[in-house]
């Protein structure tokens, strides 16, 4: 009788997981708007710096993407709300064929470049010492490469 109530157990939790999973996973029309929009709903006043969204390829499929950038917003008089000694976060969203994008990462980093490295567009991400597992005071630069909806660790120093 036990392992039956643990297998039926299992056969649900395999069930919802997925169904989980896609919801967190919402299709957002404009990221622009929605952020824009999320912002102005929870702060009185919300000013939006001209950084604050960027449109790029990230994952090299020839479609637009977007990346948010919280430390250009001023939510209340009060710039980079969001933003503690670990960076601002910085939310990446990838645009699907069908139409729509979708949020694939939010990270919380000091600032990013996007390069072009053996022919491919990867990110180097500039966060806190700890990511790279260091105690010393100069920022971890993590190389990410973006395929399909995953980031890709290429390398950390």
């Amino acid at each position: 009788m036990k392992t039956l109530l643990i297998v039926l157990l299992h056969v649900v939790a395999l069930v919802l997981v997925p169904a989980v999973s896609l919801a967190q996973q919402q299709l957002v029309d404009d990221p622009e708007v929605y952020e824009k929009t999320h912002f102005q709903q929870s702060c009185k006043t919300a000013d939006f710096g001209p950084g604050f969204i960027k449109r790029i390829d990230i994952n090299n499929d020839g479609l637009t993407d977007v990346v948010t950038d919280n430390s250009e917003l001023t939510c209340d008089g009060m710039r980079g709300p969001s933003c503690n000694a670990d960076g601002c976060a910085h939310n990446f969203y990838v645009q699907v064929k069908e139409g729509g994008y979708i949020m694939i990462a939010t990270a919380q980093i000091y600032d990013y470049d996007f390069v072009q490295r053996f022919g491919n567009m990867v990110f180097v991400l500039k966060m806190h010492p700890r990511f790279c597992d260091r105690t010393n005071a100069a920022p971890c630069e993590m190389t990410v490469r973006v395929r399909g909806g995953r980031f890709l660790t290429i390398s950390k120093k």
